[in-house]
């Protein structure tokens, strides 16, 4: 009797052990198939930054389309703590960013990122993440932001769109049209589409007026201009997207880490000096207002529209600007490459799987 009362219990610890290590409990990468069935119901973008040895799990010096203004190491940034923190949500783990399996899951498709500088970067970044997985594939770029992965017959494209909407360039100068997206052309035919916009809204002296309709103004509030012009966009969506061709995803607003306040030190008013992570979960100062619009606008969409919720997570990363570190002069806006915007390919990446 007691031997079978100790296979029986050696039987259930055994799964026990299984069912845990099934749903990774243990906070680390699990396999694919597992993170996968893991991420349905869960929240990938609440969690926080820990630190992980095995990273970073690519070497992008070798990469020929990284970009050299924002290759922080390359620039002399010495300290490498950015490129140790892995992004942990509370309730599951993310498959790790497997570069051959997206491209067989792309095979035949076209990637485009359409936005600002830093959708500029994002798209730079995921080009270079694939050239590092399969360094020895044929990749052909007759144009810099036009790469193509021969082998697999996959393009990944950057389209430098700031706002979205159009700026034409009129007798009286630049003109930001609000309801006019005509640059929605080129847009077309493609597969995957990862858009954003927000980060030169409040520059006004990147137009000289603004027009909705027949009404032309010199100023208008940067954040009604961008909810206005958002909207703009959301209607393209809704009138000219295909779901069965054409999947879009919205990609969060980032931060600009200017004001330590914000991230509950005062007595910074700059990125410089940051080396790690703000810790926990949550950003002192919560989210910015413009990606509150971002998300209401996009609620008013129709179609399947995919948000990158980055922005949290993003924020709390105070550490990973180039600072000094960047060849065109400071800067606490843009993001180091490699650095944590494989993170949003690898989170890109699991709402593929």
């Amino acid at each position: 009797m007691g031997r079978t009362k100790q296979r029986i219990c050696c039987v259930l610890v055994a799964v026990l052990l299984l069912i845990f290590s099934c749903l990774g409990v243990d906070g680390t990468e699990q396999s694919q198939t597992n993170v996968t069935k893991g991420l349905k119901g869960c929240n990938m973008y609440k969690g926080s930054w820990v630190w992980d040895d095995s990273y970073p799990l690519y070497d992008f010096s070798r990469c020929p389309y990284l970009p050299k203004d924002f290759d922080c190491l390359g620039n002399g940034r010495r300290d490498q703590n950015y490129l140790k923190y892995r992004w942990q949500p509370e309730n599951c783990n993310l498959p790790r960013f497997d570069g051959v399996d997206f491209l067989k899951r792309l095979k035949g498709k076209k990637i485009m990122f359409v936005g600002d500088s830093i959708s500029l970067q994002h798209g730079q970044s995921l080009i270079c993440h694939l050239h590092a997985a399969v360094p020895s594939s044929k990749i052909t770029a007759d144009d810099p932001n036009i790469v193509r992965f021969e082998d697999y017959d996959v393009t990944v494209i950057v389209s430098f769109s700031p706002f979205l909407v159009d700026i034409e360039q009129e007798q009286v100068g630049r003109v930001l049209k609000l309801d006019s997206i005509k640059g929605a052309q080129i847009w077309k035919d493609i597969d995957i589409l990862v858009f954003n916009t927000w980060l030169w809204w409040p520059n006004d002296a990147a137009y000289d007026y603004i027009q909705e309709g027949d009404k032309i103004v010199k100023h208008m509030d940067p954040m009604e201009a961008f909810r206005k012009g958002l909207t703009t966009w959301a209607k393209w969506v809704n009138s000219s997207i295909d779901p069965s061709k054409t999947k879009v995803y919205f990609r969060g607003v980032t931060p600009i880490h200017d004001n330590g306040a914000q991230w509950g030190d005062p007595t910074a008013n700059s990125c410089f000096n940051e080396r790690e992570p703000v810790r926990g979960s949550t950003y002192p100062a919560g989210p910015p207002p413009e990606q509150k619009v971002a998300e209401e606008v996009l609620r008013t969409i129709t179609k399947p529209v995919t948000l990158l919720d980055i922005t949290t997570l993003t924020q709390l990363r105070k550490d990973a600007h180039p600072g000094i570190y960047r060849q065109d002069g400071p800067d606490c806006i843009h993001w180091c490459i490699p650095g944590i915007i494989e993170t949003w390919n690898q989170l890109l990446y699991a709402t593929l799987l």
